[in-house]
């Protein structure tokens, strides 16, 4: 006997299309909660946020050892990459670097 009722676990309804898209402030806080959570760090800024094929990707700045001057603080840069959904799957360190340093890009 077959069941022509789909429940909610069949491919034909379990995908995202019925979610509502997060929005960009959504996005944010959910990569501040979850890598704040995960790591102990907090964000300090974004300097890169873009949607991707599997989801969210930004780089978080963040301070990673206080230093009085504050100028002499060693800041890092993490590649923070997010599902569709919000939830966090991955992050590195891309660089660190001292506050009052800029790049000589």
């Amino acid at each position: 006997m077959t069941n022509s009722k789909k429940t909610s676990e069949t491919p034909e309804t379990s995908g995202t299309s019925d979610e509502p898209d997060l929005t960009a402030p959504q996005v944010l806080r959910a990569a501040h909660e979850q890598f704040a959570e995960l790591t102990g760090l907090r964000p300090e800024g974004v300097s890169r946020f873009e949607r991707t094929d599997g989801g969210w990707l930004l780089e978080a700045e963040v301070v990673e050892i206080t230093r009085v001057p504050e100028t002499m603080s060693v800041m890092a840069l993490y590649e923070v990459t997010l599902d569709a959904t919000g939830l966090l799957t991955g992050y590195r360190r891309v660089r660190r670097y001292e506050r009052g340093r800029t790049d000589s890009r």
